[in-house]
């Protein structure tokens, strides 16, 4: 199996980060791409990104080994039936959409004419351009695979090992589930922080006082509201049922907290922030659960300009990579407060010695 040539259909912000992972991370000899928009097409041509394009789908994806379809979900089956009279049957069409299982039933008729492999990267930024697109993207970010039922278990290994180089995560998941799985982690998220900007819109006065101090924790959950209507309007047709499903479940959490409340239940209300709080904590591991092994340590620095900038400068300065960093933002249950993650048991011991030389306090993280 090869990475000779790809194909990438829409050059947004995860087409062009694509683009430019398979490029500098690969060396993917020839990267095709399609864009409505020329004017991003030639900037990506311009800057070696993509060695050809089309605003059409036509002989340009003739000979791609691969071809990700980086649309609105709902426009990704229209453009696998468009690809399939210019790509053969060894060809493996994947896309990033954030829902699989009604675009597996759709794609499924066509699969005599190549292989599919579902794809949705858990990443991403409410700024959906190629302006905003990076090569780094991808690190340390699921990227779920749904692969159809006719593909070989080597084709999907090849896929696998090849997201990983972009420094993804792949984590394989059949359709239905993941549309059950990313309906509570991630669909409902949007709806709730648009729905809460749309209840402060709602609640404001004319003076707008609600508008003018709504600040970091709000600011911080609303966040993600900035994404594209257009994206999340047809993410939302897409999986509607499994999204319907978790915003009933929701519904009753918060009816409880209603009726707590109502009832002067101070002893539900305070279970429900701190059933909630202990959750939360438990995510805090910077380890990506059991789909890649890293080695942990946790270092206690003073809370002071510069502290972290320090250890950095100390372990890059002995070639020693950080595959991930998090700060925990109390001490109440944590040893340390910077937790930092390597690639080998090598590396880790390494940065140990040199951080215990400089008299920092190391925990060792199993």
């Amino acid at each position: 199996m090869k990475t000779d040539k790809i194909g990438i259909i829409g050059l947004g912000l995860i087409g062009g980060s694509l683009a430019k992972a398979l490029k500098n991370r690969i060396g993917v000899k020839e990267i095709a791409a399609f864009n409505r928009n020329e004017d991003v097409l030639k900037a990506a041509y311009d800057k070696g990104v993509i060695d050809l394009y089309s605003t059409e789908i036509d002989e340009t994806f003739c000979g791609c080994d691969i071809i990700f379809i980086c649309t609105p979900v709902k426009h990704i089956a229209a453009y696998a039936e468009k690809l399939a009279p210019f790509v053969d049957k060894n060809c493996i069409i994947t896309d990033v959409g954030s829902t699989k299982g009604r675009l597996y039933d759709r794609i499924k008729p066509l699969e005599d004419k190549f292989l599919y492999i579902g794809g949705h990267p858990m990443t991403g930024s409410e700024k959906s351009r190629y302006t905003f697109s990076k090569e780094h993207l991808f690190e340390n970010a699921y990227y779920i695979l749904s692969p159809a039922e006719n593909v070989s278990e080597e084709t999907v290994i090849f896929f696998k090992e090849m997201i990983s180089k972009i420094g993804a995560i792949p984590v394989i998941v059949s359709p239905y589930e993941h549309d059950h799985i990313v309906a509570s982690i991630s669909h409902v998220p949007h709806i709730i922080a648009s729905a809460l900007c749309n209840n402060v819109k709602k609640l404001d006065s004319d003076k707008a006082y609600m508008h003018t101090l709504a600040a970091g924790g709000f600011k911080d959950i609303t966040r993600i509201a900035s994404s594209s209507a257009d994206m999340w309007e047809s993410i939302c047709f897409e999986n509607r049922d499994e999204i319907l499903d978790a915003l009933s479940s929701l519904e009753d959490v918060i009816g409880e907290l209603k009726k707590s409340l109502t009832s002067d239940n101070n002893n539900a209300v305070h279970s429900y922030f701190n059933d909630a709080h202990v959750y939360r904590d438990s995510f805090s591991n910077i380890t990506p659960g059991n789909f890649v092994k890293r080695y942990e340590i946790s270092v206690d620095v003073l809370d002071r300009p510069g502290s972290i900038a320090i250890i950095t400068v100390l372990l890059s300065s002995n070639n020693i990579n950080i595959a991930n960093m998090s700060i925990v933002n109390n001490r109440e249950r944590e040893n340390g407060v910077l937790n930092i993650s390597f690639d080998s048991e090598e590396q880790r011991q390494k940065s140990i010695k040199l951080l215990r030389e400089m008299n920092y306090e190391i925990y060792v993280k199993n």
